[in-house]
Order: C-alpha cells, then structure tokens, then sequence
C-alpha cells in the first residue's frame, strides 16, 4: 500500500480504470467506462465532449461532487473514492476551486464578501480571510470593485469574481465547469485569458467545455465520448 500511496502522489490527480454506472428502472447506464486520467501539477486539461457525452460526470467524481461505481481516483496523494460525503465536503473545500458556467455568486453580498464565503467555511480567521479576498480578487484585476455587489458588475467582472473565489485559500485544483458558457464571446475571450494567466503563473487547472474553440486554448485536450477517454493534440504553448 506504501508503494502506491508514493505512486500516486507523483501527480494532483490520479484516475484509473474508473467506472460509474446509473441504474434507472431496468436500465444500466455507464456513464463512466473505465476512464484513465492523470493531471500533474501546473497542467491545464480541457475535458470535452458533447452533451451526454460523461463530462459532467466526470467534473462531479473530480470535484467531489459524486463518487464512483469502481476503480481509483486519487487526488493530491490520496484514495478519495471511498469515502463519505462528509469527508468528501471537507477535502472539497480545501483541495478545488470551482468556477461556474453561471457564476453562483450570491447576490446580496458584495465582491469580496461572495470571495471570502469559502474561507468562512475552512473556519479562515476574519482578517486573514479578508487579506486573501483582497489579494484574489486584485489578481483578477478587480480591485477597485472589492464593495460592488453582482447586479453592479458586468458578466465579465462576475466570472472574475468568481474565479477570485476560486482562487481563495489557493486550492492544488482550479476546476472550470464552461466558464465563458454565459458570456458573450468579447468577455469569453478575456476571461479565457485570465484562466490562461493563471495556469501560467503556475496553477492546476482542469477545464470542462463542449466547444472544441475554448478547449483548444488549453495545454492538453481530452475528449470524452460515451462515457470514454481520448486524449488529443496539445493546445498552445
């Protein structure tokens, strides 16, 4: 068990032959058909596919979000498939930074108050929490707009905030569910170049997308298709 314990840790994420099956009436539906994934640090992925095609499945088993019918998946050196929801709540929170399609910011709270909502829950001391909010949201380039509220911000500046929330507390894994998916395609461009920003300054980014045009701006592409893997051409250096 050492050996794989080592053998694991080498990357952030580490899937293997992993299944998840859906079993409604008399049906069974694989959604997941023995995926093989592995993510190391300061990679940037994009996992695309069509709709049906598994890739929420598989964003909700690496975010913790569900877990799988069989197989392995590590993540920042530990077995994760097995466990609890409570277990899986507390490594969710501290392990992945989570970046909407629709943003999930809450609407009566300012910026850095929406920033600082994942801190209050890894029990962040006020002052320390408020100072990492601050530094998040400045590296978005929205640090003038740390006390506006989301109907006071464009699109654009919503998805900034909400990476800045992703950013807070600097997870290994910054986890995009079709980021640009709500935006016009100007402001999909700029936020794809601030998650291409990121990866450069040196965070782990894994990219969920059906457009082959937003994958493409990532290092590696995989293509999910019934339920199965396929790893494409690199994107941009």
């Amino acid at each position: 068990m050492a050996s794989k314990q080592r053998a694991s840790s080498e990357a952030l994420i580490r899937i293997r032959n992993l299944n998840k099956i859906y079993r409604m009436g008399g049906e069974t539906l694989n959604a997941l058909d023995n995926v093989s994934l592995t993510v190391n640090e300061g990679d940037f992925v994009a996992i695309v596919g069509p709709s049906g095609s598994g890739k929420s499945t598989l964003m909700n088993v690496i975010g913790c979000l569900d877990t799988p019918s069989s197989g392995e998946y590590w993540l920042d050196g530990e077995e994760i498939s097995r466990l609890r929801e409570n277990k899986l709540a507390e490594i969710r929170n501290r392990k992945i930074g989570f970046i909407f399609q629709g943003f999930n910011l809450l609407t009566k709270l300012t910026a850095i108050e929406n920033v600082e909502l994942p801190l209050v829950y890894r029990g962040v001391p006020a002052k320390q929490r408020r100072q990492q909010a601050v530094e998040a949201l400045g590296k978005v380039g929205l640090a003038d707009r740390v006390h506006h509220r989301p109907v006071e911000l464009s699109g654009g500046q919503q998805q900034r905030v909400a990476i800045a929330r992703a950013l807070a507390g600097n997870p290994p894994i910054l986890l995009a569910d079709e980021p640009t998916g709500a935006l016009d395609t100007k402001t999909g461009v700029e936020v794809m170049g601030f998650i291409r920003e990121l990866n450069s300054l040196g965070h782990t980014i894994v990219l969920i997308t059906h457009d082959p045009g937003i994958s493409r701006q990532a290092r590696r592409i995989v293509r999910i298709q019934d339920g199965r893997l396929n790893e494409e051409e690199a994107g941009p250096e």
